[in-house]
C-alpha cells in the first residue's frame, strides 16, 4: 500500500499555489495553512462566491484573492494544488507547468494529511455518486464510523480539518482528481462502468479512460478490486491488473454479486441477500450500484462476512434512499410521476434513466453539449418516449440527431417554459424525466440548482 508523503513536506517546497476558490481548493488552502505550509490561493471568477471566499481566506491570515491570478507567482510555486473544475488548459495551470511545479489534487493533500486512514475508492463514468453513497451506508449499517467525501459533495480536506478520524472513508473519485492524485492507494477500488464523457475536456476517449484506471495506478498484490463484470471495457482494462479481483453483474451468474432474475434476488458470495422487490431504488442499473456497494463492504471488512454481517447488509439496502438528482422520484402530482435525474449529465446516465422508465416517459432533454452524439439514445426513446423536449444550448443538435425518428420539440433556454410544455403534454399514467444528457453551465450554476429547480416548478413548491 502506497502511504503518501507528509503534507507537512510541502513546507519544503516554499509557497503553494492553490487554483480555484470553490469549496475543495478553499478547503485545501485551510488545510495546508493550519500545518504551516505558505499559500497563496486564487480564482479567476469574480463572482460573488468567489469574493467572499476569498475574503474568508484573508480573514483567516491565508493570501487569497478572486478576479484573477497572479500568474507569476503561480510560475514560482514548487506546488500546485488545483480545483477539479479547472481545466488544464487553464492560463493558471499552464504558468504552473511553465514553472516545472509539482500538481496535486485536493484529494492529494488531504489523503497526506490522513495517514493510515482506511478508504474505499469508487470511480466510473456512472453510478459513483449512488455506489459511493451506499457504500457508506452499508458501512455504518455494520457499525463502522464512516464518511463519504469527494466528488460527492464534502471536500477530503474537509474530514482532514475536522481532527476527528473516522473508522473509513469512502471517497467518489472523478477522472479529473485521478489525474492528479499519485498516492491513491484504497484498500478497495470499485469500477462502476466506462462509457464516453467529458470528451468536451478530454482530447481523445483514451484519455479519459486512461485517468479513470489511475484509481489503480499503485495496486499490489493485495489490493482488492470490485469491477463490474457486465462491462466489457472494464473487464479489458482491468483484467491484467495486480491484486484480487471481485465482480459484480447482472447477467453473469458466475460472479461474486449477483441478481437471480428468476427468483428476482440479490445474491451475494453464492448466497441470498436480498428480495429485488425490497431494494427502494429505480431501473436494473441501480441493482448493479446495490451488488458492487454490497460486495464492496463484504471485502473491505472481512470481519463482518458473518450471517449476521449479510443480515446487516441487507437491511441497509432495504433502508437506502435515493439521492438527489439521481433518479429520484419526486412524486405523483395528478396521475403524472415527476422524476429527477438532473445528475445524468452524459449520454450514458440519460439510457439508463430511460431504460428505468416503465410509464410513458415524456424526456427533457437539454443544456450544453458534452460531445457524444444523442442518436445514442434512440434504442432506449423507442417504445419509451412519448416526447422529447429539447432545450438550451444543445436544443438544435438534439432536434437534427432525434428529430427524423421521435417525436421532439425544441424549446428555448426557460426553464419554465419546459415544464410548462411538460405539463401540458402528459397524461395521468405518464412519467415526465428530467435526464438532460448535458451539462447544466448555460443555464444553472450546477446539476444540483437544476434539479432543485425542476422539483420546485414540477411539484409547485
Amino acid at each position: 500500500m502506497t502511504t503518501p508523503a507528509p503534507l507537512t513536506a510541502l513546507s519544503a517546497r516554499g509557497e503553494v499555489a492553490v487554483i480555484g476558490l470553490g469549496r475543495s481548493g478553499g478547503a485545501a488552502a485551510r488545510l495546508l495553512a493550519r500545518v504551516g505550509v505558505p499559500v497563496y490561493a486564487s480564482d479567476a471568477g469574480s463572482g460573488a462566491a468567489a469574493m467572499e471566499a476569498a475574503a474568508a481566506l484573508t480573514a483567516e491570515g491565508i493570501a487569497a484573492e478572486a478576479g484573477r491570478h497572479d500568474l507569476e507567482r503561480i510560475r514560482r510555486a514548487r506546488t500546485v494544488v488545483v480545483s477539479p473544475g479547472v481545466p488544464p488548459s487553464a492560463p493558471a495551470l499552464e504558468a504552473a507547468r511553465a514553472g516545472g511545479a509539482l500538481v496535486l489534487s485536493e484529494i492529494e493533500v488531504a489523503l497526506r494529511a490522513l495517514p493510515g486512514v482506511p478508504y474505499v475508492g469508487i470511480t466510473g463514468t456512472n453510478g459513483k455518486t449512488t455506489v459511493t453513497a451506499l457504500i457508506a451506508h452499508l458501512l455504518r449499517a455494520l457499525g463502522h464510523e464512516t464518511v463519504e467525501a469527494g466528488n460527492i459533495g464534502t471536500p477530503l480536506s474537509e474530514v482532514a480539518l475536522a481532527g476527528r478520524r473516522p473508522a473509513w472513508v469512502v471517497v467518489e473519485l472523478s477522472s479529473f482528481q485521478l489525474h492528479d492524485t499519485p498516492s491513491v492507494a484504497p484498500q478497495v477500488a470499485v469500477l462502476t462502468n466506462l462509457a464516453p464523457d467529458h470528451l468536451d475536456r478530454y482530447a481523445t476517449l483514451e484519455e479519459y479512460y486512461g485517468d479513470k484506471m489511475l484509481l489503480f495506478r499503485n495496486a499490489g498484490p493485495a489490493s482488492v478490486r470490485v469491477v463490474n463484470g457486465d462491462d466489457a471495457e472494464v473487464m479489458r482494462r482491468t483484467a491484467s491488473l495486480a491484486g484480487i479481483a471481485r465482480r459484480f453483474a447482472l447477467a453473469d451468474s458466475d460472479a461474486d454479486a449477483t441478481y437471480d432474475a428468476n427468483r428476482e434476488m440479490l445474491t451475494l458470495a453464492g448466497s441470498a441477500l436480498l428480495e429485488r422487490t425490497l431494494l427502494p431504488l429505480l431501473g436494473a442499473h441501480n441493482i448493479a450500484n446495490a451488488l458492487a456497494a454490497a460486495l464492496a463492504v463484504w471485502h473491505a471488512v472481512p470481519g463482518d462476512q458473518t450471517t449476521a454481517g449479510r443480515a446487516r447488509i441487507a437491511a441497509g439496502l432495504r433502508g437506502f434512499k435515493a439521492i438527489a438528482h439521481r433518479l429520484e422520484p419526486l412524486g405523483e402530482r395528478d396521475g403524472v410521476l415527476w422524476v429527477n435525474d438532473s445528475k445524468a449529465t452524459n449520454i450514458g446516465a440519460a439510457r439508463v434513466a430511460l431504460e428505468a422508465m416503465t410509464r410513458p416517459t415524456i424526456l427533457l432533454l437539454g443544456g450544453r453539449h458534452k460531445g457524444e452524439p444523442y442518436t445514442a439514445l434512440l434504442d432506449a426513446l423507442r417504445g419509451r418516449a412519448k416526447a422529447v423536449l429539447a432545450y438550451g444550448e444543445s436544443a438544435e443538435r438534439i432536434a437534427h440527431d432525434l428529430g427524423a425518428h421521435v417525436a421532439v420539440e425544441r424549446l428555448g433556454s426557460s426553464f419554465e417554459q419546459v415544464i410548462a410544455r411538460a405539463r401540458a403534454l402528459a397524461a395521468p399514467g405518464d412519467a415526465v424525466l428530467l435526464a438532460p444528457a448535458c451539462s447544466s453551465y448555460d443555464m444553472f450554476r450546477n446539476y444540483e440548482e437544476r434539479g432543485a429547480t425542476f422539483r420546485r416548478l414540477a411539484l409547485g413548491e
